[in-house]
Parts: structure tokens; C-alpha cells; sequence
């Protein structure tokens, strides 16, 4: 019996369609499709890397920044159904070359290895107290310039909630109980201020003339204003070799105009968790504590960023759980699966909590919410309800490495947040040395 033409080009194509899916979910194509095209290490980290394929190839490398299965030549035969042993030298870049038959182009990877990098895991409460570098406005509000006649000159200037105010007369001005004094003069003397307001990112000039509030008998201008901020948090880790710190995990904002907070200087110091209203449902909890010892400052505080805060710490911070540092982790490693969180939920103890990584989002650049975690110990599920306010900046740790730090909690399920990558952090704590840099400061 013979098949019609059309018959017989469906069964090939049905013939076809079976190799194929066959082919993608052998072991040999699944390891080439995970086989990356950049890997990156610390200096004198190991990595294996699985091809499962049984044939030899030809293996290209700079022996001086990786060495390939223990051996110290630019080019030689490897095994692919073995696995690729990987150990890093020294910070640089090189590729990986591998070729069939030593002429075939296979794979190219891009290896970069970093500097090693090793922190000492935080955890513990801390307190922290911000200066801003100028004044933040909060509002504006009316001034009684005369009976039956209200205005307000920081409206009349255009000044914003939210703009940050740093030279009044050209002079830097960073601290509310000066203003009040530079308002007198001005208005007794009957002259406009020349202030400089930075309002995102850009320098703004202005004028704004006091005006005599005939009910309070002073001069006014008509702005709410704030010079600082302070509250609580947890410190994420402390860098020895470098003399930082970095806490928080997000932006420490201004309370009234939810604008990030531009330092001027500030300072962290121990805190003394004292009690902890628990989350619940739509409703987040919170960790209630008091500033400790404010007489020892732990650290500086030199930047607000999205990830949080950072500054110079000259010595390991007291109630460590881990006295050693340990590694850190790229955001490539991060796997979902079992991990702790080091955080203090009485005093000043830092604890080891149980947690489930159960997403992990790609990230190539700085951004936010690079995973999402859940808490499964059921301890400090009892305590806490899962993530409270003041949590933010608990370093995760996963397989002995930290890999991360909590940042927000799900308002409509505690148990679960979010967390940011250490690589991010430490990047604005100024740690993380892209390769080429450091080859350019070795060269100067």
C-alpha cells in the first residue's frame, strides 16, 4: 500500500518534529543551552561547568587569570563529557575557547574574575540619624500679612514640597535653626533671599521675600522645613578589608515628601530592639526599639541610595553571629531553595531564621527586588508574623554565601517580601572593582 504524497510529507514532518524534541531534552543539548556566555568569579573561586558530550575539544585560555582542569597552559585537549574545572588566579578578563576537533568554533565564554571579596555578615538592629545636605521643604502654609489677608511667599517663589534648599545668600545652609535668624534680617531690611534649591537634579535659583505675620509678630516665609531624620534598621554587612558597611537594603526617604534624602552627614549607633508588634494581613508590624550607647558611633553614613545606606565602619561591629567573613555571592548564583536571614527580634542577639528563596528575577544592571523570599521558621513566625518594618536590610545568607538582604515585605502577605542582591549593595558601597578598572589602577 502506498502513502500520498501529502500523507507521506506529514509523517516526515511528524518524524522530524519527534528528533527534535527528543534531541532538546537529551542531556547533552539541556547542558549546552545552560552553558553560559559570561561567567564571573572572585579570584580563588572554583567553578565546574557540564557540557555531557562525548567528544574532545580543543580548550583556549589566558592560564594566567584561570586555569582549566588544573592546568596551566593556553591551549589543550579536555574531555566534554567531563566535567570543566574552572579555578581563578587573578582579577582580569580572558575567553574560553573550545573547539572540535580543535578547528570547529563549539563555545566562547567571557570570564571575569573580580578581586576576592569576603564580608562579615550584620543582622544586628541599628539606629540611624541622617542630616541632610541642605533643607528638605515639608509644605507651605499661610502667612497673615495683615488683617483679613493671608499669603505665602514660598508658593509665590514656586518652591516645592519636596525641594531641597542649599544656599540662602550664597551661603550653604544645611540646619533649620539658622533660618529663622536670616529670615529676621532679611525682612527687617526689607530684602528677597537668594536661595539655590536642588529639585530632581537639578539646580534651581530663586528669590523669596519674608513677609511680617501680624499674628505671630514675626517674619515668615511660609515653608515647612526639615533638616534630618532618624529611625531604626538593620545592618547588612561590614566589609574589613575595606572599612565599609552597607545597611537597609532601600532609600531612606523623607517621612512627609517621600523623597529620597540627600546626606549631608550622619551617623549609625547600636539600637536595643525592645518589642515587636507583629504583621498581620494588610497590616505590617513593626520592630519597636530605642537607640543604645549613643556615644559610640559604629559608622558614618556617606550615601542614601536605593539600596540603601553606606559609610565607613573602622572595626567589626559588636554581637556579630558570624565573626569570620565569608563570601558573597553574583546575582547569577542566587538559586531558588532553602537560605537564612540573621536579624534580631529582642535586644541586641542576632539570630539565624529559616527562609525559602522561592523567585529569582534576571537582573544584568542595579535594580530592585532581585528576588522574592518567604519566611518558614516557625519561630520567628511566632514573634514576628513573618517581615516587620525594621527587618529591611537583614543579610540573606545561602549555602555560605550572602547573597542578599531583605527590603520590603508583601503588605497582604507577611510572611513574604522581597530582597535586593549583595552584588548591588556592594557596588554603591564602592567595593565591587569592575576587572578592567582594577588592570587600569595595577597599570598606574
Amino acid at each position: 500500500m502506498k502513502l500520498g504524497t501529502g500523507k507521506r510529507k506529514r509523517l516526515m514532518g511528524l518524524i522530524l518534529v519527534f528528533f527534535v524534541c527528543l534531541v532538546c531534552i537529551s542531556t547533552p543539548f539541556q547542558c549546552y543551552a545552560s552553558f553560559p556566555d559570561e561567567l564571573r568569579l572572585f579570584a580563588g573561586q572554583h567553578k565546574e561547568l557540564h557540557l555531557t558530550m562525548p567528544v574532545h575539544a580543543q580548550v583556549t585560555v589566558n592560564p594566567d587569570i584561570v586555569n582549566v582542569n588544573g592546568v596551566a597552559e593556553h591551549s589543550f585537549r579536555v574531555n566534554l563529557n567531563e566535567p570543566i574545572s574552572l579555578h581563578s588566579n587573578r582579577s582580569g578578563e580572558t575567553q574560553l575557547q573550545l573547539k572540535l576537533f580543535g578547528k570547529l568554533p563549539l563555545k566562547t565564554v567571557k570570564v571575569s574574575v573580580m578581586p576576592d571579596l569576603k564580608v562579615i555578615p550584620g543582622g544586628q538592629t541599628i539606629g540611624v540619624k541622617i542630616k541632610s545636605a541642605g533643607i528638605i521643604v515639608v509644605g507651605h502654609h499661610q502667612v497673615n500679612a495683615a488683617e483679613n489677608k493671608k499669603v505665602s511667599p514660598g508658593e509665590d517663589a514656586k518652591i516645592q514640597v519636596g525641594d531641597l534648599i542649599t544656599h540662602i545668600d550664597g551661603k550653604y545652609i544645611n540646619d533649620v535653626t539658622k533660618v529663622a535668624d536670616i529670615v529676621k534680617k532679611a525682612g527687617e531690611q526689607n530684602k528677597p533671599l537668594a536661595l539655590k534649591i536642588r529639585r530632581n537634579n537639578e539646580e534651581i535659583q530663586t528669590q523669596i521675600t519674608p513677609v511680617y505675620d501680624v499674628v505671630d509678630k514675626a517674619y515668615r516665609v511660609g515653608l515647612y522645613i526639615r533638616d534630618s531624620a532618624a529611625g531604626v534598621g538593620t545592618l547588612t554587612f561590614y566589609a574589613p578589608d575595606q572599612g565599609v558597611y552597607g545597611a537597609l537594603g532601600h532609600v531612606i526617604t523623607d517621612m512627609d515628601t517621600q523623597t529620597p534624602i540627600t546626606v549631608g552627614e550622619g551617623h549609625i549607633v547600636h539600637s536595643n530592639v525592645t518589642s515587636i508588634a507583629k504583621s498581620q494581613n494588610g497590616e505590617p508590624g513593626e520592630k519597636r526599639a530605642i537607640f543604645f550607647n549613643e556615644s559610640k558611633i559604629l559608622g558614618s553614613i556617606e550615601k542614601n541610595t536605593s539600596f540603601g545606606i553606606f559609610g565607613k565602619m573602622y572595626s567589626a561591629p559588636d554581637h556579630s553571629l558570624a565573626k569570620e567573613a565569608i563570601p558573597v555571592a553574583f546575582a547569577e548564583e542566587v538559586k531558588e531553595g532553602p537560605a537564612q536571614i540573621y536579624t534580631v527580634i529582642s535586644g541586641q542577639k542576632v539570630e539565624k531564621f529559616d527562609i525559602e528563596v522561592v523567585h529569582v528575577s534576571k537582573q544584568d544592571f542595579p535594580a530592585t527586588k532581585g528576588m522574592v523570599i518567604k519566611i518558614t521558621d516557625p519561630k520567628l513566625l511566632e514573634k514576628t508574623g513573618g517581615i516587620v518594618q525594621g527587618m529591611s536590610g537583614s543579610p540573606i545568607i545561602q549555602n555560605g554565601k550572602m547573597i542578599g538582604a531583605v527590603t520590603h515585605v508583601f503588605v497582604n502577605d507577611p510572611t513574604s517580601g522581597y530582597g535586593c542582591f549583595i552584588e548591588w549593595m556592594l557596588q554603591d558601597a564602592g567595593v565591587v572593582i569592575d576587572p578592567k578598572q582594577q588592570q587600569n589602577l595595577k597599570a598606574g
